[in-house]
């Protein structure tokens, strides 16, 4: 196929969709596997729906058509008619049996989307990529997901350059042929949708354990990788283990073929694909050891490897019934992966990390031009929609119902969803409905959330009336316009809440009509403009801690007094809303120092902290989060026009303000005992100790920076594991230390071979804050390492760069914007997904100060007028400067 794909391509609308008038009931591919050619027969049994009166089409771009025939007899030219984007033939009818044959050419399809080569042309390996719309890309088909069909696939190819042979579903034979070459074919019972169609061919090792599931059948996991990093793919195998066993517990999900293979590629669009039984990721989702692997990439290697593992069900056995459900699967997997991931570890720091990255990324984006409905109603490139909305924001809607449903409630629900709609194509609708009827409840005011952009914000105030002992809360609800949404609807959201003493105990909560009075904690869900909810019986003004575990995604206005929010953060129990009431009042004293005022809140903030950490007992991994405050992508949100330096510059103010008030010898006390107790261990202990250290270096670095560049430079050196080398490597670089450019050059040529601990090498040096990050981002685009054509490292370094470091990335003279723009151009033309996905940085532009705010416009205006550009990459900058 062409790495550029500028197919005009027509608005597509939710309320336009139609049954297809064709299926396809059986599909038998047979494969002759090349890396500059390979060819592509393909036998589809036809099935039509009488009630449609029209002709075979099927979806196919890029292809080179050799020869075509319908039920067993060649068709001549006028039989049917081939367009830049689809096949058309005449003569169908149901039953009827078409077979063609295409040329595909591996090696120039630098977009990896359908079939292409990952790695080089000596070593490199065939794989495929078929969601959204990849499978068009190898052979014609009904390319949509409402179209599910048995699959058989057979794989030819030369056995010394492609040894191994894989396919979904279950091996049914394999075979030398003449010439050196060899054969394999696999079969699928379950029907599915083209997007989960994969192949993988080439060079690869692997390791594989026996698995029995809960009902009893024998499955063989397989991971594979090139040979030199086989021995990094045993902790995902533990994680894919782990994951099995949970989903039969949580949800009585379990296995249905006997082979599941996973694949690790370096070359991948995404972080990774759920194709039924052979499962291909991204290698930095797969691959870990302690001396390449932060603890945060451990988990969210088991993260990714639960979250496509899970998609077997939710995603697989039940699809979505075209892309506007595309959070039907994604959305609710995510949710699933969070629990799993929550059960594993930390519930409290899973909820903590998952609403930060809400906030960091899906709440921007639901504030700038590119907002869209969790579920849209149309669009003119689907691959421009895997979006934290979809998936960040989709998860939250689905734990908002388990909120509501309870934990029993909920599985009834899951167990009927799964149930009636197994082998099918679902909808939204089908989803709430199968919860609803499990439980007796009318779920369909939710479908509001499925339609609605932009994120409500929920402002509270209290009353307290000595006299009548009630304490009435007032909450109202209001969501500003996006773009085509100009007026919002109130949304049902359930605040789950309690009332503190001010004493720092719980207090029972007396509500009228609620059926459980008297509990320390309730639910309630406002669903109007404004309600109120009267609590009787409380003997004194109490602290209302609202939003317990996050039980909405919504912002939370009001209730900001300093001394509350002190009260919350020192004594809630739900560690999550403990972690909030800090980043409520640590916004307050970042906006207290923004507009050179005093006391209150960042007295409050700091001494509440101090309190903190010369307590016994609290968990260190928790402790660190406390005293971080919201990052710079979270405090320009509330700004009306964001300077990023300011931000910056404020916050760093703030972090020192903390930083006197813990004092610099207890700082490096405690640094030093947790120095003293380093391991490489994965323990939550190990982990909780590494993340406490870390904090503590960076806040070292505000009150002392010689000293704690001392201190980084000896971690460094003396670091057990990647964790600890990298946190010290980011202080060295972040304050400009002499020592960083020594233990840089050691880590560029420690880690020359492994591209994934390269990346690290690359993302750090973008975190110079300031000016200097631009040179930076110059000088590294001329490293050797550094391609456009690996995914990978162009979010290393770009995507780290952007996302990750405002105050460098936006320059007063535009220069950022400016070579941005000249990268997206260029990487456009080689993979349009990724400069697409990549542009999104920008979203946020027009809440800059004037003069960025000019000069972001100016670079995203020149970038849209460049001819050529791929539907993806236009129909984001375009979208970004529509009014």
């Amino acid at each position: 196929m062409s790495a550029r794909d500028q197919l005009s391509t027509p608005t597509i609308r939710l309320s336009d969709y139609r049954a297809p008038a064709w299926r396809v009931e059986r599909v038998e591919l047979e494969f002759e596997l090349g890396i500059d050619v390979t060819e592509v027969a393909s036998r589809l049994l036809l099935r039509r729906d009488r009630a449609q009166d029209e002709p075979l089409r099927l979806d196919g771009e890029g292809l080179e058509l050799l020869s075509i025939a319908l039920d067993g007899q060649p068709l001549p030219v006028d039989r049917y008619r081939q367009t830049e984007a689809e096949l058309e033939v005449d003569g169908a009818r149901d039953g009827s049996v078409l077979e063609t044959r295409v040329r595909l050419r591996p090696a120039q399809n630098t977009a990896l989307e359908g079939l292409y080569l990952s790695g080089s042309r000596d070593t490199g390996f065939l794989l495929t990529q078929c969601e959204a719309e990849g499978f068009r890309h190898i052979t014609f088909f009904h390319d949509r997901p409402d179209v599910l069909a048995q699959y058989t696939v057979t794989l030819r190819a030369d056995r010394s350059r492609f040894p191994v042979l894989l396919a979904g579903g279950n091996p049914d034979g394999a075979g030398e042929l003449a010439d050196g070459r060899h054969w394999a074919r696999f079969v699928d019972p379950h029907p599915k949708p083209s997007y989960l169609f994969a192949i993988v061919a080439g060079r690869l090792e692997r390791i594989a354990r026996d698995y029995r599931t809960a009902d009893g059948r024998a499955v063989k996991l397989v991971i594979w990788s090139e040979a030199h990093v086989i021995d990094r793919c045993e902790y995902a195998m533990d994680a894919l283990e782990r994951s099995m066993r949970w989903d039969e517990q949580a949800y009585g999900r379990n296995y249905d073929l006997d082979v599941f293979h996973v694949v690790a590629t370096h070359d991948f669009n995404m972080g990774a694909m759920e194709n039924k039984g052979l499962n291909v990721f991204n290698a930095k989702y797969l691959l870990a050891d302690p001396d390449s692997t932060t603890d945060d990439e451990y988990r969210a290697v088991e993260a990714v490897v639960a979250h496509e593992y899970f998609h077997n069900w939710s995603g697989n056995r039940v699809t979505c019934r075209d892309w506007f459900q595309l959070s039907l699967k994604e959305g609710l997997t995510v949710f699933r992966e969070q629990q799993f991931s929550a059960d594993m570890n930390s519930p409290a720091l899973k909820r903590i990390e998952d609403v930060a990255l809400l906030r960091r990324a899906q709440f921007p984006e639901d504030a700038g031009p590119l907002a869209h409905p969790v579920r849209p109603s149309q669009y003119s490139e689907i691959n421009n929609f895997y979006t934290a909305t979809v998936y960040e924001k989709g998860s939250e809607l689905v734990r908002m119902l388990a909120g509501k449903l309870g934990p029993d409630g909920f599985r009834r629900g899951m167990d009927l969803y799964f149930a009636h709609n197994d082998g099918q194509a679902a909808t939204i609708e089908d989803f709430l409905g199968a919860l609803g009827e499990a439980n007796g409840i009318d779920l369909s005011p939710y479908l509001a959330w499925y339609a609605q952009a932009g994120t409500p914000r929920l402002r509270a105030s209290g009353r307290y009336d000595a006299t009548r002992r009630e304490y009435a809360l007032t909450l109202t609800q209001h969501t500003p316009p996006t773009p085509g949404q100009a007026e919002k609807r109130a949304l049902p959201v359930p605040v789950k809440l309690a009332l503190f003493a001010r004493d720092g105990h719980m207090l029972p909560l007396h509500v009228d009509g609620h059926p459980r009075s008297g509990d320390t904690e309730l639910v309630v869900v406002a669903d109007k403009a404004e309600q109120q909810i009267v609590f009787r019986e409380v003997d004194a003004e109490p602290v209302p801690s609202l939003l317990r575990g996050f039980s909405a995604p919504v912002i939370l206005e009001g209730m900001d007094a300093a001394a509350d929010l002190a009260l919350l953060l020192r004594h809630d129990a739900d560690g999550f809303n403990r972690w909030q009431a800090g980043q409520q009042l640590a916004t307050c004293a970042y906006e207290t120092l923004r507009d050179h005022g005093g006391g209150g809140a960042i007295d409050a903030w700091c001494g509440a902290l101090a309190g903190l950490f010369a307590e016994d007992g609290i968990d260190p991994a928790l402790l660190a989060e406390l005293m971080t405050p919201p990052g710079e992508v979270e405090l320009a949100e509330r700004e009306r026009e964001a300077d990023p330096e300011r931000i910056h510059a404020t916050r760093q103010q703030l972090q020192q303000r903390l930083a006197e008030q813990l004092g610099g010898e207890a700082i490096l006390s405690r640094y030093q005992a947790l120095a003293r107790e380093t391991s490489a261990g994965l323990d939550a202990t190990s982990q909780a100790q590494r993340r406490l250290k870390r904090r503590l270096l960076e806040l070292l670095a505000l009150l002392d920076t010689p000293t704690a560049q001392l201190l980084a430079a000896q971690q460094y050196e003396q670091a057990p594991g990647m964790t600890d080398r990298l946190a010290a490597l980011a202080v060295l670089v972040r304050s400009d230390a002499p020592q960083a450019a020594g233990a840089l050059a050691h880590f560029r040529q420690r880690y020359a071979d492994n591209p994934l601990a390269l990346d690290k090498w690359f993302s750090v040096q973008t975190q110079r804050t300031g000016e200097p990050a631009l040179a930076i981002v110059q000088t590294l685009e001329r490293d050797a390492a550094f391609t456009l054509k690996n995914p990978n490292r162009v979010n290393s370094l770009y995507g780290a760069w952007a996302r990750n470091n405002p105050s460098g990335f936006h320059r007063t003279d535009g220069a950022g914007y400016r070579l941005l723009a000249e990268r997206l151009a260029e990487l456009d033309a080689l993979n349009p997904q990724i400069a697409a996905r990549l542009a999104t940085v920008l979203n946020g532009w027009r809440r800059l100060e004037p003069v960025r705010r000019a000069r972001a416009r100016e670079a995203i205006a020149a970038l849209a007028e460049r001819e050529g550009l791929s539907r993806n990459l236009a129909e984001i900058v375009r979208s970004m400067l529509h009014e």
